[in-house]
This record gives structure tokens, C-alpha cells and sequence, in this order.
């Protein structure tokens, strides 16, 4: 069993989930890439552990991360038993289902069949008793939405998850479920979407409506898959996810989007900043986001990322300056 910082607390803030009793670090740990059964399991281990020890008391999963599906929650699963279970209490790990994950017509979108026993699964993979957070990971446009809501309802008063949440659900549909819910006693707790200096739909609807509703937003994505980085400002290095044309195809640096990166990186810079860091500390200038889940391949990676909660404040005259480059 590993030793963590006595002091790990400190290393982090903290911020209310809304009107909840939740408080999530500033930065939170998302297990989308670099966790699953392709990556080093040794790798995993020592970036979970070191936000761990740095106050990352949240962990993101859903059922289909890794490659292969489930993987990345197997890999947690045995970090889980090596490394925290003497640690469960302070952890706040979530789960998601929604996507693909296995074949047949019960494996994917939003049916309550698939919805709790993709949960089950997700448990046995996790050796956890409970998560601390279950989303539906989408709307799903041909199931009932109160089918939907209603597993969750009853998720949670089956002790399989302690709050419920979900992310991408266009704004009615999320307006109905934070309702549903609410009337059931069982409110959503956060509502996660995709938010970064060049994805700013949650702006113009979303937050207003989880902030009006009670309910936290977590962004993801903050660093729009590497593009808001410094790692294309010369170009593609090899074996970046862009050069795999892994989820960021190379059509989309273009030469207008090169010449705003560079922009960005000019303004963090004078901020004494990488962009990526300000790129993380621009999302949580927003009152109404909760937290920020990031992506890491590295322990380096990981801790440049959580010194962005050094300076997380921003002049107009800054905003204005990002604003140009939208």
C-alpha cells in the first residue's frame, strides 16, 4: 500500500458542486486516453497515485474507456486495490454509460437495461461497491427520457451510485431531466460538457441553466485535444495524436487556427503561463464550472497542468485579448 502526503489537502482547491454538500478539486483526472489495456500499466499507476498525492480526489471513468471498452476501469480497478482502498472514503470516482460498449440491441445509448447493467460491470471491473457519480453519458433520442432518468433514480436508491449526472444532453432534454429528477428527490448533481477557449457552445446556454437549476458543470476537453497547447506551434511532431490522426485529424490545423494558437500562447506567455495552463485557467474563471477534467500521458504532463491553479484570475483587458482569438 502506498504512502501519500500527509499535507495532499493543501496541494489543491476545492469548489461547491452548486448547491450540493460536494466539494471536487479544482482539477479532476479523466481516464479517457492513456489508461487502457495498449498502455503501460506502470504508467497509469504512477499518474493516478501522483494526483492522488497532489489532492485530484476525482477520477472520470465511463464503461467504453481504453481501448479495448471497459479496460480503462479494469485498470483503475487494479490500481483501486493496490494503491486506495484504504483511501475509498476520500475518493469521488464516476462512471458514465451511453456509447457503444457491447453488441446486440441492450449495448448501447440510454435503455434502463443497458443503463444498469453496464453499472454492474462497471463495479466488477472497478472492484467498488458503489460510484460516488453515475452519468448518462448522452441523450438518447429514441428511448423515453424518463426511462432514461428513472435508472438513475433508481440507481441511486439501490446504493449502486451515491449522486447521478449528464453530459452532452442538448439543453431541453437537459432541462427535462434536472426537473424529472429534482421531483424525485433525486437531483442531478453535475451536468458535463465540452468547454475550452475554442468550444464555448456551454456559454451561451448551458451554464445559465445548470447554475439556475442548482446543478455543478464540470468541463472536459479543456485543451481542445492538444490544440490548445504548445506542442503545434512548429508543426507535427511524431507520434502526437494528430499524427496518428487519433481523434484530432491534421486537416484541422489549419493555417487561421495556427495563427490563433500562436496568438493565445503570446497572451499566456506574458502571464507567465504555458497555454495549456491558461488554457485550463480560463475554464475555471467561469463561476459557474465545478471543476476541470484533464487528460495526462505523464506525471510531468499531469503536474504542469495543476500549476494552472496559480494563477487562475484574469484581466478584462486579458479576456478581451482571448476573445479575438475564438
Amino acid at each position: 500500500m502506498k504512502d501519500f502526503s500527509e499535507n495532499r489537502y493543501d496541494k489543491m482547491k476545492y469548489r461547491r458542486c452548486c448547491k450540493s454538500g460536494v466539494l471536487l478539486p479544482s482539477i479532476s483526472l479523466g481516464l479517457w486516453h492513456n489508461f487502457g489495456e495498449i498502455d503501460s500499466f506502470e504508467n497509469a499507476e504512477k499518474m493516478l497515485c501522483y494526483a492522488f498525492d497532489n489532492g485530484i480526489t476525482h477520477f472520470d471513468l465511463a464503461n467504453n474507456y481504453g481501448p479495448p471498452y471497459g479496460s480503462a476501469e479494469s485498470t483503475f480497478g487494479k490500481v483501486f486495490k493496490k494503491d486506495f482502498v484504504a483511501h475509498r472514503n476520500e475518493l469521488f470516482i464516476s462512471s458514465k454509460a451511453g456509447y457503444d460498449m457491447w453488441s446486440g440491441p441492450y449495448g448501447n445509448w440510454g435503455s434502463r437495461k443497458y443503463m444498469m447493467n453496464s453499472l454492474d460491470d462497471s463495479l466488477r471491473r472497478m472492484n467498488l461497491d458503489y460510484v460516488d457519480l453515475f452519468y448518462s453519458h448522452r441523450y438518447d433520442p429514441n428511448t423515453p427520457l424518463e426511462e432514461t432518468m428513472q435508472a438513475l433514480v433508481d440507481i441511486v436508491r439501490r446504493g449502486k451510485a451515491l449522486y447521478i449526472g449528464i453530459s452532452r444532453y442538448p439543453k431541453d432534454a437537459a432541462a427535462f431531466a434536472f426537473k424529472y429528477l429534482k421531483e424525485r428527490d433525486v437531483p442531478c448533481l453535475i451536468y458535463q460538457g465540452r468547454l475550452n477557449i475554442f468550444d464555448r457552445e456551454p456559454e451561451n446556454e448551458i451554464l445559465d441553466l445548470c447554475m439556475n437549476s442548482g446543478v455543478g458543470f464540470i468541463g472536459f476537453t479543456p485543451l481542445a485535444q492538444g490544440l490548445l497547447t504548445d506542442k503545434y506551434l512548429n508543426g507535427i511532431p511524431q507520434n502526437s495524436r494528430m499524427s496518428r490522426e487519433h481523434f484530432l485529424k491534421s486537416s484541422c490545423l489549419t493555417g487561421k487556427v495556427l495563427s490563433k494558437i500562436k496568438g493565445l500562447n503570446n497572451i499566456a506567455l506574458k502571464r507567465n503561463q504555458s497555454l495549456a495552463q491558461m488554457s485550463i485557467s480560463w475554464i475555471l474563471n467561469h463561476k459557474q464550472v465545478t471543476s476541470v477534467i484533464v487528460g495526462a500521458s505523464s506525471i510531468k504532463q499531469l503536474a504542469d497542468n495543476i500549476k494552472a491553479l496559480k494563477n487562475s484570475e484574469f484581466s478584462i483587458e486579458e479576456l478581451e485579448l482571448i476573445n479575438k482569438y475564438i
